[in-house]
């Protein structure tokens, strides 16, 4: 398999809330809600670095593409690193989360292996981690 990963698609229970923290709150690009004409159709995608796009659709919908039985969700499933030039913009991403809404679980912090990072959860538990890591150059 070729890595070709372009998309991640986040399940959500409320479209329009989720769709308003990423774009009003976390300021993410996207062209809003599409596919409304669609049964189980109806998502928002937002523009990444790269090509690479976030996804936000319904839970249900989500469930019902896959053929896969809706379970308990968990905050521990994966995190969606998001990587920063510096500890200042970590502390800024942070506060912005906050502000839109995201729930602090982990506030910014020198880390034991020499980075600085912080965790939030979104509106529907979704877990983030924004992280400063020394060792990484981030192409702009």
């Amino acid at each position: 398999m070729k890595p070709r990963i372009s998309v991640l698609t986040l399940g959500v229970d409320d479209l329009e809330r989720a769709l308003a923290f990423y774009r009003d709150g976390l300021g993410l690009p996207t062209e809003g809600i599409v596919g409304t004409e669609f049964e189980h159709g109806a998502v928002a995608f937002f523009d990444l670095q790269n090509g690479v796009k976030l996804a936000i659709w319904k839970r249900e919908d989500l469930a019902h593409e896959a053929k896969v039985v809706r379970t308990h969700n968990s905050p521990t499933e994966f995190t969606i690193g998001h990587n920063v030039a510096s500890k200042e913009e970590v502390d800024q991403v942070m506060k912005q989360a906050g502000k839109a809404g995201a729930t602090i679980t982990d506030p910014a912090h020198d880390t034991f292996w020499g980075g600085y990072s912080g965790h939030f959860q979104d509106p529907d538990g979704h877990l983030w981690e924004v992280v400063w890591n020394p060792a990484w150059e981030l192409e702009e």
